[in-house]
């Protein structure tokens, strides 16, 4: 199908589809020897071959950096270079636009139209991501119908050379952590060995730069939680690491703790029982789960003794974390260009232990099957350490800090889960939606630091760790003690006095102490609802009325209940409260048909007004605020929004979220024994 002539190779417009997908594999799969029949045939420049594609490289997106570098805006000087697939159906669609048939491989010179073309299963996305300040932009995307490292290596390698040609210094580059990203590491030159470890690769090939390579850390957290179950029992140097104790915190039930509250100052004579109860949200390594470990130990728990060897490898494992997961000022510490000492104890540390893990049968785990998480761990830090000693700052960057997250795959992960969103279903989408999908976030892409583009869509109620959450201590539970769907607790239905639809003259009959108690039980409640689905661990320990005198970390709770119900925070009752007084008085008014979104939307909107200038919500998270990259999507806003909308479903719907079967009048509400002693939680947030 390619012509012999030399004159039918002269101009980019005489090109035939076949001659445009020969240059283009061609070049991808060996750029030397592209390079080397560019001497004798005429082929296109490299720069010139995806250009006009719908896949491949976006020009559009390169021009924008070329801008921003032409500009002198050193934010812009170096970056991070992410690679990551995104599985597709195989099949074929028609175009009624282009008049053609989709579906086919697409590296960026069009498709082949011929019956030998196969159709793609997966998508390959190349993301640069701002290492001294937070900016994204998604370099292109390339249809395939498989893949191996050496050709993802080659991918890479031409997308540093693009961003080398506007004036961008590529440091690092990230891949997953699996079999296809080791191949890849090493065909761009790493080495991965535990006693040899090389970190960087030269490009181009034989120059003086390097650039580091990492794994993400996610990963290889998934990697490493993988052994510890496989292998049950690790040990090193004289310490050892059981799983079992990990399983059992994570399916300890709630207890009840043995010393009873005393009252509290808003109703003489009442009492509180303090429950012991799990976070679940809690990540598997975390200093939090190290804590509450050390903290059952210490209580007697026969399940939890002789957990200290547990304990310090937890330990180990959420300080890594900690210096590959630095975000900004105000999450965890952001890593100072010039603190190679700082993190070369705890890398020495780590790869101590590493190399010395054994199993039950004193074989070496890094000899291993299971070893990859581990080299991927002994990877990155011998990158970060090299990228701290040799990187230095311009004098004119705004910020002197490496921004580890960038090293991650989380910024194209977010951004792939706001391309699945507007692809419009859950599962694998063919090539004629995931383009159309593409192609519609990318005209919206902005370069700005902190651009919503990457995670506008996606919901902020997982901003920060819905893609660990396979990490968590509920992932674990569920693993060993699959939980059928929710279900109401039998106490709970004495809260429908309530919930249940009601006419202003039985507001007027109710009785004012049975109407606070059935505020706080719905409260109380909610928090339990919310968190079911919450994956942060230091919202969730918000949502209820703790004791902190016992144990300060979030990931073991004692929750105060009374009837068997968990009494909500003063904030989040506040924030009930108040929805509730909307609620009454919009109720009243004509408008918009009721259980209609536009209906929510001025309550929602009210209930904001008011909470706006009352005393600050949820105090336990005021170093927890900005994590979120928006101020509209950071934790606090995140957790008031959605207090706010569930009060108010179940408030309007109370048989559809509540699973009541008899309508209003028939229920009877249930009443604790004794007195009328249901407090509410009574702080600086009490409303009047």
């Amino acid at each position: 199908d390619l012509p012999r002539e030399l004159h039918s190779w002269r101009q980019m417009a005489d090109y035939s589809p076949e001659m445009r997908q020969f240059a283009c594999l061609l070049h991808l799969y060996h750029i030397k020897a592209y390079d080397y029949l560019r001497k004798i045939l005429p082929l296109p420049h490299p720069y010139s071959l995806t250009k006009q594609a719908a896949a491949g490289f976006s020009s559009d997106i390169f021009l924008q950096l070329q801008e921003k570098v032409e500009r002198g805006d050193q934010a812009y000087r170096h970056c991070a270079v992410l690679v990551q697939d995104v599985s597709l159906q195989k099949q074929q669609e028609w175009d009624p636009q282009t008049k053609r048939l989709t579906g086919f491989v697409d590296l960026g010179a069009g498709t082949l139209d011929a019956d030998e073309a196969p159709l793609a299963s997966e998508a390959i996305i190349l993301m640069a991501v701002g290492i001294s300040s937070p900016w994204t932009a998604p370099l292109g995307n390339f249809l395939v119908n498989s893949t191996s490292g050496h050709f993802l290596a080659q991918l890479l390698r031409q997308a540093i050379s693009k961003l080398n040609s506007i004036g961008i210094v590529v440091l690092v580059v990230t891949s997953g952590a699996s079999a296809r990203g080791a191949e890849t590491a090493r065909a761009l030159g790493i080495r991965i060995n535990a006693r040899r470890i090389r970190c960087t690769f030269q490009h181009p090939p034989g120059s003086a730069h390097s650039i580091a390579y990492f794994f993400d850390v996610c990963h290889a957290l998934l990697l490493v939680r993988n052994a510890l179950q496989c292998f049950q029992k690790v040990e090193w140097l004289g310490d050892t690491m059981w799983w079992q104790h990990v399983v059992e915190l994570a399916a300890l039930r709630e207890q009840r703790a043995l010393e009873l509250c005393s009252p509290e100052s808003g109703r003489a004579g009442s009492k509180g029982s303090y429950h012991l109860k799990v976070n679940l949200a809690t990540l598997l390594f975390s200093e939090g789960v190290a804590e509450a470990l050390e903290h059952l130990q210490k209580l007697g728990l026969a399940s939890f003794q002789n957990c200290s060897g547990t304990v310090k490898f937890v330990r180990l494992m959420s300080s890594l974390c900690d210096v590959f997961y630095s975000r900004s000022l105000y999450g965890k510490e952001p890593l100072l260009a010039g603190n190679y000492t700082k993190i070369s104890s705890l890398f020495e540390e780590a790869k101590s232990c590493f190399v010395n893990l054994k199993d039950s049968l004193g074989r070496y785990i890094i000899k291993s099957k299971r070893k990859l998480g581990f080299l991927c761990f002994l990877l990155n830090a011998e990158s970060l350490k090299w990228l701290s000693s040799n990187y230095t700052f311009p004098e004119d960057t705004p910020s002197h800090h490496l921004h580890t997250h960038a090293f991650s795959l989380d910024p194209l992960e977010q951004f792939l889960r706001v391309l699945q969103q507007a692809c419009g279903s859950s599962g694998s989408p063919t090539c004629a939606v995931f383009q159309a999908a593409y192609h519609k976030l990318l005209a919206s892409c902005s370069l700005a630091p902190g651009s919503p583009h990457s995670s506008a869509n996606a919901s902020p109620w997982h901003v920060s760790l819905w893609q660990r959450r396979a990490l968590t201590l509920g992932s674990i539970r569920f693993q060993c003690h699959p939980a059928p769907g929710r279900t109401l607790a039998p106490e709970y239905p004495y809260s429908a006095g309530l919930l249940l639809p009601s006419s202003a003259l039985s507001n007027a009959l109710t009785d004012l102490s049975l109407y606070a108690q059935s505020l706080t039980c719905t409260a109380g409640w909610l928090a339990e609802q919310l968190a079911l689905d919450l994956q942060c661990e230091a919202c969730l320990a918000s949502l209820f009325e703790t004791d902190e005198s016992r144990l300060r970390c979030s990931s073991v709770l004692y929750i105060k209940k009374l009837g068997g119900l968990s009494l909500p925070s003063a904030s989040v009752h506040h924030i009930t409260s108040i929805s509730e007084q909307v609620l009454n008085q919009y109720s009243k008014v004509g408008g918009a048909t009721k259980n209609t979104k536009l209906w929510y939307l001025p309550l929602e909107q009210k209930v904001f007004q008011e909470l706006l200038g009352e005393s600050p919500l949820f105090p336990t998270l005021t170093n927890h605020l900005f994590e979120g990259e928006l101020s509209i999507n950071n934790h606090y806003t995140v957790l008031v929004k959605e207090i706010t909308r569930s009060y108010l479903n179940v408030r309007t719907n109370p048989a559809q979220h509540l699973n009541l079967k008899y309508p209003c009048g028939r229920h009877k509400l249930k009443r604790l024994k004794g007195k009328h002693l249901f407090p509410s939680p009574l702080g600086s947030c009490q409303s009047s």
